[in-house]
């Protein structure tokens, strides 16, 4: 009989754990191959392809496809405003031209995105900064801590910061330091909103806090209420409230169902907001499941399509559109659809710093074996 119950124990391991582990394993090495055959069929593995010469000053290409060593992982899309900012406050270690910059954006969408990026680009400076010995007179995003220290009372040198110390927190969750950070960052948070009482931004850095401390779902409403008084259709901030409602964080499948769903229910036309159930879905896909199948059912189907309306009537360079274009070509590509996914390439190639590539380790390679097969497959 205990023979019996251990080859019952055996077959249920078996079939729960082990076969679903292979089959996930098989699927992952079935796309890898796709993805390397395409990308030699389309030749951006190292350089650009056959026929694509690089600009004057070698950083894009003139036509065609952007090489991968060249991909942009700091944008999800064209700001030659920031960038130019950015690169010459980096090159000099000054301030300045990114708090104009700031200073000046008054599109509260596209103000958070910038928010973002200069807030990334200052914990990629001071992680390679680290990684390659903290050598004295190297650049350590000293800029915003100077930016901070001269100007104490400037909302956006204040925003930058908060979300500067969210990524710092969320680059290391196991740290010991994690909560103290991402309580520093909450404090931040605070000045800022106090200096810039109409502005969304601040709250919706918290919303990554709220994340990373538990808020209880009182105090996350609470929250979420704030923003809603600011700008009801901000997408930046339904993308940011989104994973604490999900079942990785601290709600469920059906609360960011029905957040995403209603959210798109309510969305005026020209909005974004019909996109949200895409990103709902991808909250909650299995770790690995390529199976095309799964990706042409009606739920992701709808999702799918939902999410194309939104990025085909809403206004032109509305700075969160490239998101939603980045999501749409990882979802295109696994459903085999593959001229659609091809579109999302022409629109957004050259850049990567966007889900779902920024949740691997590898941005630019997993932007490019997609970007491969759309091409390739089209």
């Amino acid at each position: 009989m205990e023979a019996l119950w251990l080859l019952i124990a055996l077959t249920t391991v078996f079939g729960v754990v082990v076969l679903p582990a292979l089959r996930r394993r098989r699927e992952r090495q079935a796309f890898e191959r796709a993805a390397a055959s395409a990308e030699e069929r389309t030749g951006v593995r190292g350089g650009p392809p056959e026929g694509v010469s690089l600009g004057k000053d070698g950083d894009r290409p003139s036509g065609g496809l952007v090489p991968v060593d060249q991909l942009d992982v700091r944008l999800p899309g064209p700001d030659p405003e920031l960038v130019a900012a950015l690169e010459e406050t980096q090159r000099t270690q000054d301030w300045h031209p990114a708090g104009r910059l700031l200073a000046l954006t008054d599109d509260t969408e596209l103000r958070w995105q910038r928010v973002q990026s200069l807030a990334g680009a200052a914990a990629m400076e001071l992680a390679h900064w680290r990684a390659t010995g903290a050598r004295p007179g190297g650049h350590d995003a000293g800029w915003l801590r100077r930016w901070r220290a001269d100007e104490p009372n400037d909302a956006g040198g204040a925003q930058v910061y908060a979300q500067f110390l969210v990524w710092q927190a969320m680059a290391d969750p196991g740290a010991a330091e994690y909560r103290i950070i991402l309580e520093e960052a909450r404090t931040v948070c605070g000045e800022a909103a106090r200096l810039a009482p109409a502005d969304p931004v601040p709250y919706i850095t918290e919303l990554f806090i709220a994340r990373g401390l538990s808020y209880r779902r009182s105090d996350f409403d609470a929250l979420w209420e704030k923003i809603v008084q600011r700008d009801d259709r901000h997408m930046g901030a339904h993308l940011a409230a989104l994973p604490y409602l999900s079942e990785k964080w601290h709600g469920s499948r059906a609360d960011a169902e029905a957040f995403a769903t209603a959210a798109a229910a309510a969305a005026p036309e020209g909005s974004l907001l019909a996109a949200l159930p895409l990103f709902a879905v991808y909250d909650h896909l299995p770790d690995v499941q390529l199976s095309p199948g799964m990706y042409q059912g009606a739920v992701i189907r709808d999702a799918i399509e939902a999410a194309q309306f939104a990025v085909n009537t809403v206004r032109p360079g509305h700075p969160v559109e490239p998101h939603v274009r980045h999501l749409l070509l990882c979802f295109l590509v696994r459903a085999e659809r593959y001229p659609e996914a091809a579109e999302q390439v022409r629109a957004i190639d050259g850049y990567v710093g966007a889900i779902p590539w920024v949740d691997g380790e590898n941005p630019a390679g997993e932007y490019a074996a997609y970007r491969a097969m759309a091409i390739a497959g089209q």
